[in-house]
């Protein structure tokens, strides 16, 4: 039987809350003892980096000025979750409910939002798609220590962008535990108008399910597909603590995928057999029904809280109207249906009909769904293998939306063009950037000021949905695409994407399958100090 090691961020982690306060500022700053090597793939360990506790990070947050406070206290701790349908499930949450306790700030405001860990592993927390301080990003190893059990940590940032954004941890393969929740920055300036809002969350769903948990999931999907070979390892705290806390009997049945297909995905379509999928911590079988009146306009914000699971939506009986992606606007673009990796955000509206709809989330190449019904008249429910014809319709494309003109990067050159090429693949397991697993020591350089072409090189035969920390991109490599925080990346395709380096720091980039990422597939832009 093989040995399995620890992660190279359980490792790093675990080095930092043994050495103290300190060590986070010596891994960080890059500027001592370095060799001036250059890292194979562009990454380099040369020079000195911003910290993430750095004067330059100080002032950027001082020039987003301090708006009035909201505080918020949230707990991470192991409970019962009920999925409805009579399936309950032992998980980790903040709190006792899925998705996690909605935060809602209006942009300008400081969120104050204090974190206490009741869980038998240190957590975090990452504010995805928000352009905050660099030492509120929570990366365990990069950007902060690691939250230990019985421990706090306060969060608190100004909140510059409206949108629509979420929160989960950064610390091993916890995202796909319960342990997530929506952030809704409300526009003062509001320019849309409708009656209700309704925020939808999407989920794949495998913890607590005859005895699995995401880390037994990613012990088995290092073993690769022959179970020989390279194992990443699959957990953050010890075997006796793991064992004891999730798994007593010590097994769990396989969830490794074979034959997922999408034409959509350009293949492959993911790699976790999940049971379950949900909208709103809801199982297709006993879904959440939302209520409006006929005729009202009602806002969508549709969030892919997944781990492994990209979902094409659809509202039966209705088009849809895409106004937003990742938190920023778009020129109004509509369609049947939409497709979202994990981390992607759609903001879309819709006139309600009248009768009873279903709202579907189609497991792309996997062949289940997650449901949820709008009502807005009488009618029977809907039932769990519903699939509206819309689903079928016109797609969405995030690569054609269109900026609109108030986000719309201007036009300029890049200054800096940096390559990264998608390694890997199931057979190893071996998910990584430029065939380099993740080591935060390794950074690729920008410098502040700077306008950034990425080009992401896709070498493998699986689909992946990028995700940039602390900034969003324009599509396409110029100024006219659309503004996003993650985008998929076809197999064996290239996608290009600008930004501005306008918020100092060290940023995490990393595919957004929390499994892909555990393994290696992560890497870090550092801004020069």
């Amino acid at each position: 039987m093989p040995m399995h090691r620890p992660t190279r961020r359980a490792v790093l982690g675990a080095a930092l809350a043994v050495a103290g306060t300190g060590a986070l500022a010596a891994c960080s700053d890059g500027g001592s003892g370095h060799s001036g090597a250059h890292a194979p793939g562009g990454a380099q360990d040369s020079g000195t980096y911003v910290s993430p506790g750095g004067k330059e990070v100080a002032a950027a947050e001082k020039a987003r000025g301090s708006g009035p406070v909201r505080k918020v206290s949230l707990t991470a701790t192991r409970t019962r979750l009920d999925l409805g349908g009579g399936t309950t499930v032992a998980s980790w949450a903040y709190g006792d409910r899925l998705p996690g306790r909605e935060v809602r700030v209006t942009a300008g405001e400081t969120l104050d939002l204090t974190l206490a860990n009741h869980l038998p592993q240190p957590t975090s927390m990452h504010w995805h798609g928000l352009a905050l301080r660099n030492d509120m990003d929570g990366v365990p190893g990069l950007t902060q220590r690691a939250i230990a059990p019985g421990g706090d940590f306060r969060y608190r940032f100004a909140v510059p962008h409206p949108g629509t954004y979420w929160f989960h941890p950064h610390s091993g393969v916890q995202q796909d535990r319960g342990l997530y929740a929506p952030l809704i920055v409300e526009d003062p300036k509001e320019p849309l108008a409708y009656d209700k809002e309704w925020v939808v969350v999407l989920d794949d769903w495998v913890d607590g399910v005859d005895g699995s948990t995401p880390d037994a999931v990613l012990k088995e999907l290092s073993g690769g597909m022959g179970g020989g070979g390279m194992d990443h390892g699959a957990h953050t705290m010890s075997g006796a603590e793991a064992s004891e806390a999730d798994d007593p009997d010590g097994g769990s049945p396989s969830r490794m995928m074979m034959g997922a297909r999408s034409e959509l995905l350009g293949g492959d379509a993911g790699d976790v057999a999940y049971p379950y999928y949900l909208v709103n911590g809801r199982v297709a079988g006993d879904p959440e029904t939302f209520r409006a009146r006929a005729g009202d306009r009602i806002r969508l914000r549709i969030i892919n809280a997944g781990g492994d699971t990209a979902l094409r939506v659809a509202l039966g009986g209705h088009r849809l109207t895409v106004t937003h992606t990742d938190g920023f606007p778009v020129r109004h673009t509509e369609g049947d249906a939409l497709l979202l990796g994990m981390g992607e955000r759609y903001d879309v509206l819709v006139t309600a009909g009248d009768g009873v709809f279903p709202l579907v989330a189609l497991a792309e190449g996997k062949d289940a769904a997650a449901l949820a019904v709008l009502r807005t008249g009488s009618g029977a429910a809907p039932g769990a293998s519903v699939r509206p014809k819309e689903l079928d319709g016109k797609l969405v494309q995030a690569g054609r939306l269109v900026p609109d003109p108030s986000v719309a990067l201007t036009e300029r050159a890049p200054d800096r063009t940096i390559r990264m090429r998608l390694t890997g693949g199931m057979a190893d397991y071996d998910w990584a950037f430029d065939g380099q697993p993740y080591d935060a020591k390794q950074r690729r350089p920008v410098e502040a000021g700077e306008r950034v072409r990425v080009v992401f090189d896709n070498g493998t035969a699986m689909w992946h949905p990028l995700h940039l920390h602390g900034h969003t991109f324009a599509l396409g490599g110029n100024a006219a695409g659309a503004r996003k925080d993650t985008a998929i990346v076809l197999p064996h395709r290239s996608l290009t994407v600008e930004f501005d380096a306008d918020n100092p720091g060290l940023w995490m980039v990393h595919c957004h399958n929390v499994y892909h990422a555990e393994a290696g597939m992560m890497t870090v832009l550092g801004y020069r100090g």
